[in-house]
């Protein structure tokens, strides 16, 4: 099956909410709006006959030393859509955009025993920098 996807950025609340089975959770129209609100925040959604077939979010992190970069905030392909090169046409679609909007790179984290998503990545051109430890507050 040859599947060839629409990718268009993402500027609606709607856009976001018909996506959301994408995500982690559902999508919640003010968290939405705070998105789109962003001028950093970017989200690529890849359409198969119309319908949100995978995403990709991306945020401009800026810093008076380094510049812009753009972190590969999240990936997803729906199931029935994976293993078709849409993660990987999404990933280079935010590269893309990330040297359009003046980024002199992009980065992703994500865990060493994801096969899927380091094959997507390096794919798409992506070199691996080594390992890290990520560590997280969470704010109740």
């Amino acid at each position: 099956m040859d599947i060839r996807p629409v990718v268009r950025r993402a500027t609606t609340v709607a856009e976001l909410t018909a996506a959301e089975h994408l995500y982690d959770g559902p999508a919640r129209p003010e968290w939405a709006e705070r998105f789109l609100a962003a001028s950093g925040h970017l989200m690529l959604v890849a359409y198969v006959d119309g319908e949100p077939a995978g995403m990709v979010s991306g945020i401009e992190m800026s810093h008076p030393d380094k510049g812009t970069e753009m972190c590969l905030y999240e990936l997803s392909v729906a199931e029935a859509f994976r293993r078709h090169g849409i993660g990987r046409t999404l990933t280079r679609a935010l590269a893309d955009a990330a040297k359009e909007r003046g980024c002199y790179g992009m980065w992703v984290g994500t865990e060493r025993d994801n096969e899927a998503a380091l094959a997507t990545y390096r794919s798409a051109g992506a070199g691996d920098d080594g390992d890290f430890a990520m560590l997280t507050w969470t704010f109740d």
